[in-house]
């Protein structure tokens, strides 16, 4: 009797860990039960989510198409070549889609152990791109590391090691990021990031990292009010940092009266305005923009949604936001289907990232916002930013992969917003209910 009861006791403290293996809310203790690990490292293309690879794909190919119009004219003036910037957008093409791939069947949670050396990297990178001879300046800004023939923007890199970085803290501190001291921690942390690159001058790519760490702290499951103070400081500090710089102040100007100074401050935002009122409902039609022969400055890259309006009118403008919009669906999905709280954090980070940046161009060349200075995703020119955007996707179909493997969906990152544990997928419950058993 007392073999049968220490049996039964080992059985019942198995089935108990079994159980605690698939609760949601035991996903945000630290040292608790293992996260949900994938058979194999490795993960088969043919697993990756279909619709993701498909508006990708289509974003990279579109992007191709425009940065060869918007910039021909550029490349035969200044290189007297027309071909000049596509030959070396399909060269960072290729280098992207080799570092995607290589993430897509890399496991996701290998990037968690490596995410303080990366952070350590970015921090040098950030560092060294303000030293002189080290780092470049141009247009007054101090953001890129020329190596070579090569252009490396830091603040890039900075954006991809954040969101591994910040996913690895938030998941160590588990249901504790609901206090004020962990969300204090964590501003302070994003606050000190956010120095380094406002010292580059790179305004744009503080305010994506400034809404990729209100999103990461978010899905964590931070109360509200909490996220209001945070967001009401990042706010306050902002204003302190346009006052700083007077073109920062002017391009604020610009926003509320594009035309009272066309010429100066605000010659930019006029010509942006022109391509895309010039476009109308159809374009004037594939290569035939004239805002890109030297009227509007950074066509083929800040400003290439201006001639995409322009040649390709609203259609063209609604295809883009079109295809954006689907990519924050799939990238939603696998945050939501992510096999742990790790996956989910990364997934929603790289998401918020790309569709903060997307948002951000957009605003700019529409007038919405102040010019920011940053490219629009997969389809401006840009070295170091396209293969960087594309690695941090193909970390996005791995966890994709392996939730669709694992056929498992936890909302406890959702949840946690609603103030409990559960998971509101009716369909996740039952799957749970069954790998318990």
């Amino acid at each position: 009797m007392a073999t049968r009861s220490r049996t039964m006791s080992v059985a019942e403290r198995a089935a108990t860990l079994r159980r605690r293996s698939v609760a949601p809310f035991d996903s945000f203790r630290p040292g608790g039960a293992a996260e949900v690990r994938p058979q194999s490292e490795r993960i088969a293309l043919a697993r990756v989510d279909g619709w993701l690879l498909a508006v990708i794909a289509s974003l990279c190919a579109f992007g191709l198409v425009m940065v060869y119009s918007a910039s021909e004219a550029l490349g035969y003036q200044a290189y007297g070549n027309p071909n000049y910037f596509f030959e070396r957008q399909i060269l960072w093409l290729g280098l992207g889609i080799t570092l995607m791939l290589g993430a897509t069947r890399l496991d996701y949670h290998r990037w968690r152990g490596w995410a303080g050396k990366l952070t350590i990297g970015t921090l040098l990178l950030l560092l060294a791109v303000l030293v002189p001879h080290i780092g470049t300046q141009v247009l007054g800004a101090r953001r890129w590391i020329v190596i070579g023939p090569l252009s490396v923007q830091p603040s890039t890199l900075a954006t991809l090691a954040c969101i591994l970085a910040f996913s690895k803290w938030l998941c160590d501190r588990g249901p504790a990021v609901r206090s004020g001291r962990m969300v204090r921690d964590f501003g302070l942390l994003l606050l000190g990031l956010l120095g380094l690159v406002v010292l580059e001058k790179d305004l744009g790519s503080t305010m994506i990292l400034a809404g990729i760490g209100v999103v990461l702290i978010a899905l964590a499951g931070a109360r509200k009010r909490h996220l209001v103070m945070l967001v009401g400081v990042l706010g306050a500090l902002a204003y302190f940092a346009v006052t700083l710089e007077t073109y920062r102040a002017s391009r604020v100007a610009c926003v509320s009266n594009p035309f009272a100074d066309p010429l100066n401050a605000c010659f930019q935002m006029v010509h942006s305005l022109y391509a895309l009122g010039s476009g109308g409902f159809s374009g004037v039609g594939l290569g035939h923009s004239i805002e890109k022969f030297q009227w509007l400055p950074e066509a083929h890259t800040d400003f290439i949604f201006a001639i995409i309006g322009e040649e390709l009118g609203l259609v063209g403008t609604l295809g883009v936001i079109t295809g954006f919009v689907l990519l924050a669906w799939r990238g939603v999905r696998t945050s939501l289907r992510a096999p742990d709280t790790y996956g989910a954090l990364v997934a929603g980070g790289i998401t918020a990232w790309i569709c903060v940046q997307a948002f951000l161009n957009i605003a700019a060349v529409t007038n919405l916002v102040p010019t920011t200075g940053v490219p629009l995703p997969f389809i401006s020119y840009g070295g170091s930013s396209l293969a960087m955007t594309l690695a941090a996707v193909g970390i996005l179909c791995n966890i994709s992969a392996q939730g669709r493997r694992q056929g498992v969906s936890r909302r406890a990152h959702v949840d946690r917003w609603r103030g409990n544990g559960g998971s509101s997928d009716p369909g996740a419950g039952g799957r749970a209910g069954v790998a318990a058993r």
